[in-house]
């Protein structure tokens, strides 16, 4: 058995995010497109005396929302993996933090998805990403996605995937939100704001399929034109100030902007890197530069990280 281990997963965002009506189990059905980015976690799984946690910033991401016990996705991961396969060892997590707290980015997805592969390949189980991402399913909706990375939709609670091919790269401008949003009470607040104006959910309305078209043909343009998030409502609902960073990355040159999944981060594309680069400098005065993150997608999903040979 090796020493340690560490995997990393990315973060991903929702290009487009359709949300059907409340199901009787509490779940909503979704049609979504993700796309993974540069933004990652890393989870280091050592050998232990008994089963631990601890979390470190890699970037300055506030890191004090995140538990340490065994609520802790990535922590619950690793045991799910252990009780399944028949491991009796235990392991201390090690996660280095660079995909923002409760801001729809899916993080604790991303470490989930960094722990089942750090423990697997660590007690050399050689489970498979079809094994590892069935297990991923049954801690969250986001988990499977966290393993298999690249771009694609999103079925079912989200867990029911099918690659987009595509050979085209994407630049984003991130815009980190000043405080969490609860992704159950972002789909309450959608739920209350469809009963109120009596709206319903429309699937197979063609946006999937210019999000797909889009992405086939590189053109940032029209992706732009077909982003887009039924949750961003309700986000901007219990969060206001997200229109505000929405309308400030509009007019700070971003070919389009959305709030990223349950928010309260915002996703803003741009035309290339440099794009992107231009785009977070014009923003920094105005939001902070602590709050910006510029990224490309898509990319892989969770990998171990092989030690560079000295």
């Amino acid at each position: 058995m090796r020493g340690a281990v560490t995997a990393q997963a990315p973060a991903k965002v929702n290009l487009l995010l359709q949300v059907g009506p409340l199901r009787e189990d509490g779940y909503h059905d979704l049609v979504t497109v993700f796309q993974a980015v540069s933004l990652h976690e890393e989870v280091t799984a050592a050998p232990a005396r008994e089963w631990g946690i601890s979390v470190e910033s890699a970037d300055g991401t506030d890191v004090s929302g995140v538990p340490l016990d065994s609520s802790n996705l990535a922590l619950r991961a690793a045991q799910l993996l252990a009780e399944r396969r028949g491991v009796d060892e235990a392991v201390h997590l090690h996660v280095r933090k660079g995909v923002p707290v409760a801001g729809g980015m899916a993080g604790g997805s991303a470490d989930a998805a960094a722990a089942l592969v750090a423990c697997d390949a660590l007690w050399q189980l050689h489970s498979g990403l079809d094994g590892l991402a069935a297990l991923g399913a049954e801690l969250g909706s986001d988990v499977p996605f966290g393993l298999h990375g690249r771009t694609a939709v999103g079925t079912g609670r989200g867990e029911q995937l099918v690659p987009v091919l595509t050979t085209a790269s994407f630049a984003w401008v991130f815009v980190l939100g000043t405080a969490g949003l609860s992704t159950p009470a972002v789909f309450r607040e959608c739920d209350r704001l469809r009963a109120l104006d009596g709206a319903s959910a429309q699937p197979g309305d063609g946006r999937l399929e210019a999000v797909e078209l889009a992405l086939r043909g590189g053109d940032a343009e029209a992706l732009g034109r077909a982003l887009s998030n039924d949750l961003a409502d309700a986000a901007c609902s219990l969060a206001p100030e997200l229109g505000r960073t929405l309308a400030a990355g509009r007019a700070a040159g971003a070919v389009a902007g959305l709030v990223s999944g349950s928010g309260p981060t915002v996703a803003l594309l741009a035309d290339s890197p440099a794009g992107a680069q231009r785009l977070a400098a014009e923003l920094a005065p105005v939001v902070g530069p602590g709050r910006l993150r510029t990224a490309t997608g898509p990319v892989a999903g969770a990998r171990v990280l092989e030690p560079v040979a000295s």
